[in-house]
């Protein structure tokens, strides 16, 4: 069955890449081959995997989602039962921080805490707030925010806190050095990040999934944006709880207990995770810094299963609050990810396990490849090598392109759309549909620029510029036109430089490529746009983008 499923989404997979490639091959080829639209072709190959991927994800979540009564259970791995009566006697609520406010990283701990109370299984869990905040004024007020959030619970034993004088390691690494000497008690871990919030149900439903499947290590909960006010975060989050939903159920589907881990939102079980999830030093000395994935891979080659519960009720994260915050966060992720590279041939890992790995770089590595893809078009656009591309062929591509790029998300809008109880947690058909349409321009504007500054960012990597395990903003902030302009005029020149070269070549050149890098020229306003108060608050009094739990917020969660 497992291996029906992966041949199933390779042949989706393989056949959506192939048919791209082909397209683009035979639009170009009229006229002849110049090198630019050789290159075009070599580097749209190099992006195809992606596109695939996302292809096959896309056609068997929706079509589970469509089908399946309860397609999350349907893609547990046999024998997890998320009504299972018994959870672990002792599970540790594992929450790590560094330079963060504590006026939003404590609330949803105190929400959570009083939710396991009031459920009678307070008495069963604990809480380890894990610092590795380094500057001194910080360190004060996170120790006497702590120490009031401990005096006012009903049990302030449960609650440990730790600050470590070194960040050896970084997160992964106090995360183990307090499984090694302090949770002893315990035999689970829920893992949460300082901007995670769960409710009391979604964890204990996690534990239920553990406890009834004695081969599983981790079990992943899908994870949605919480409820947001600021544009940017609010736009994102619409698209991506739509297309998590689709992903995360087909990719459940083929991978069965071979999953994803993600770092947070998650249930493991401390002592597999102690005896083979512990991470050494990269072969140059570094340490890895996107550490999930690796312990994931490391816990499956010990023969422990890891997998996805993909329900989105009950768990979520707090998104960056602007443009600059979410391109730093990509920065740190790509930085993490391109470590990979120096894995994927490490001795003991199952197939499985090297693929979730590299697709975490192909989740980067597309970037610089499409930022070529662009340049060297306008070089064959102003040189008049594309004046027999078919017109019609040119529309198939522009077409089928963004659909299979965009396929998760715009299947995930239609399979609300499609269902009338959906509509409703939404406010409504004609209010979801509007903030598609909204979000899917702001995807638009949004990801030719980010696009640039991954490549950037590959670049500063590769010549050894990488970023460490920095403090993040979490808190909405306005944007000045002076920041954004110091931050993206380069993606302002270049766009202009490459519209200017199109539309030398051709005026109708120029009208295809702007969807695609129409959000280079505008990036200094986008960026100030989306995060300006006004702009913000009219999505919100208009309901543009409005998630079901600003409409019913479930119990134990936070409301915008």
């Amino acid at each position: 069955m497992v291996l029906f499923r992966r041949l199933t989404f390779a042949a989706i997979a393989l056949a959506a890449a192939t048919a791209l490639t082909a397209l683009l091959f035979s639009a170009l080829a009229p006229g002849g081959w110049s090198v630019a639209k050789f290159l075009i072709v070599v580097c749209f190959g190099g992006a195809a995997p992606w596109l695939g991927i996302c292809a096959g994800n896309a056609v068997v979540g929706f079509a589970l989602l469509m089908l399946s009564g309860n397609p999350a259970r349907a893609v547990l791995p046999k024998g997890a039962d998320p009504t299972a009566e018994k959870i672990p006697e002792r599970t540790v609520l594992v929450v790590t921080i560094r330079h963060e406010d504590m006026a939003l990283v404590l609330p949803p701990l105190r929400r959570l805490l009083d939710g396991l109370d009031a459920a009678g299984f307070g008495d069963r869990f604990g809480l380890a707030i894990l610092s590795d905040t380094q500057d001194a004024a910080r360190v004060a007020a996170e120790a006497r925010a702590v120490a009031a959030f401990q005096a006012d619970d009903p049990a302030p034993a449960r609650i440990f806190y730790r600050r470590r004088a070194r960040n050896d390691g970084f997160k992964a690494g106090n995360v183990m050095a307090y499984f090694d000497h302090h949770a002893a008690a315990y035999a689970a871990a829920i893992m949460l990040d300082a901007d995670s919030e769960m409710t009391a149900a979604a964890v204990l439903q996690l534990l239920r999934i553990l406890h009834s499947a004695p081969h599983l290590g981790i079990v992943q909960h899908l994870t949605v944006g919480l409820p947001a006010e600021a544009a940017f975060p609010r736009l994102f989050q619409f698209g991506m709880r739509a297309g998590m939903r689709v992903w995360a159920t087909g990719q459940a589907w083929w991978q069965g207990d071979e999953g994803p881990y993600w770092g947070h939102n998650a249930a493991l079980r401390i002592a597999p995770f102690r005896a083979h999830a512990r991470l050494a030093p990269l072969p140059d000395g570094s340490t890895i810094l996107s550490h999930d994935q690796v312990e994931a891979a490391r816990l499956r080659a010990a023969g422990w299963g890891v997998a996805m519960w993909a329900d989105e009720t009950g768990s979520a994260e707090r998104n960056p609050p602007a443009l600059p915050e979410f391109l730093a966060r990509d920065s740190r992720w790509l930085a993490g990810n391109l470590q990979y590279l120096s894995l994927l041939a490490a001795p003991g890992l199952r197939p499985m396990g090297r693929w979730q790995l590299l697709q975490a770089i192909l989740l980067f590595a597309g970037a610089p490849l499409y930022a070529a893809m662009l340049a060297l078009a306008c070089v064959a656009v102003a040189l008049g090598e594309t004046a027999s591309v078919p017109a019609g062929r040119t529309a198939a591509l522009a077409l089928a392109w963004p659909l299979v790029l965009y396929g998760p998300k715009l299947l995930g809008y239609l399979q609300v759309l499609a269902s009338p109880a959906e509509r409703a947690r939404y406010g409504g058909g004609a209010r979801f549909a509007r903030g598609a349409l909204a979000e899917i321009l702001f995807t638009l504007l949004l990801d030719a620029p980010m696009t640039l500054s991954k490549t950037f960012a590959l670049i500063r990597v590769l010549t050894g510029h990488g970023s460490g395990w920095a403090a993040q903003n979490r808190g909405a902030r306005g944007v000045g036109w002076a920041e954004a302009t110091r931050l993206f005029w380069p993606h302002t020149l270049a766009g202009i430089a490459a519209f200017a070269a199109l539309a030398h070549g051709s005026w109708g050149a120029a009208l295809w490529a702007a969807p695609f890098a129409g959000g280079l020229p505008v990036a200094i306003p986008f960026c100030v746009l989306t995060a300006n108060p006004r702009v913000s608050s009219w999505l919100r009094r208009a309901g543009i983008a409005a998630v079901p739990e600003e409409f019913l917020p479930p119990p134990g969660f936070s409301a915008v």
